[in-house]
């Protein structure tokens, strides 16, 4: 079972509006039809702890559709399940979400428009995105968002190793105070030449700074955007 919703370009927001597609159980939330051609699409995985509809999420989508680029957000099972239930419960293995993940990327490819595709993710999703990647033939490259290094206050406890050998591009967008891997922190990693890490100022996991650092959490998700809209359209023709 798929849940997933479209957010198209040159759309201001997301249509009362339910298709499935028969015999797939899909559930996708189409968006209004004042659309145009994407330049390139980005699926979009949630965090841990909250799914598709989370702020986050949702004001991504929305920043990136106004720079053209299609954004397809979605819940994984382990989500769908709590949604449905109202009950919390933890994420599920990585290979149960890498198989999702990776299910979801051709069902997609195989029932919308033909665009460059990205795929992305926030935290958790992020990490599982950048396991994909290099072996999703279709997908050009990937954004983290927030990338959980380690587990905060455990930094021996690295989630790097895929990282350091990564052959497609890879964009990690990190707040400086991100106790999931600090800036010096992730300074000091050897990570693969084919990764370019850039930094929230003051920004913690969720990219929020600190009120008297002069940032807002606002303005660090409209650096973010932009950031992820350069590096897609750098590897697209546009």
């Amino acid at each position: 079972m798929f849940d997933f919703e479209i957010h198209s370009v040159n759309s201001a927001d997301v249509n009362a509006k339910d298709s499935s597609t028969e015999g797939a159980g899909v559930r996708a939330v189409s968006t209004s039809d004042k659309t145009a051609t994407p330049i390139a699409r980005l699926i979009l995985a949630h965090g841990a702890g909250a799914g598709k509809h989370h702020d986050f999420m949702q004001a991504m989508a929305s920043q990136l559709t106004s720079q053209n680029i299609e954004v397809v957000l979605f819940n994984f099972p382990y989500m769908q399940t709590m949604m449905e239930t109202g009950k919390r419960r933890p994420p599920d293995k990585a290979e149960k979400l890498l198989a999702h993940f990776n299910a979801l990327i051709n069902e997609v490819a195989n029932t919308q428009a033909s665009v460059p595709t990205f795929i992305g993710g926030k935290s958790m999703g992020g990490r599982m995105a950048t396991m994909l990647l290099d072996d999703a033939e279709s997908i050009i490259g990937a954004i983290a968002f927030g990338y959980p290094f380690h587990p905060p206050g455990k930094p021996e406890k690295l989630r790097t190793a895929h990282l350091e050998t990564l052959s497609k591009p890879l964009l990690i967008l990190q707040g400086e105070r991100d106790t999931f891997g600090t800036k010096d922190e992730v300074s000091a990693y050897s990570l693969s030449s084919a990764i370019a890490v850039s930094y929230l100022a003051d920004g913690d996991h969720s990219f929020k700074p600190r009120k008297q650092s002069g940032f807002t959490l606002e303005t660090h998700i409209e650096c973010a955007a932009k950031s992820t809209a350069d590096f897609i359209k750098a590897r697209v023709n546009t």
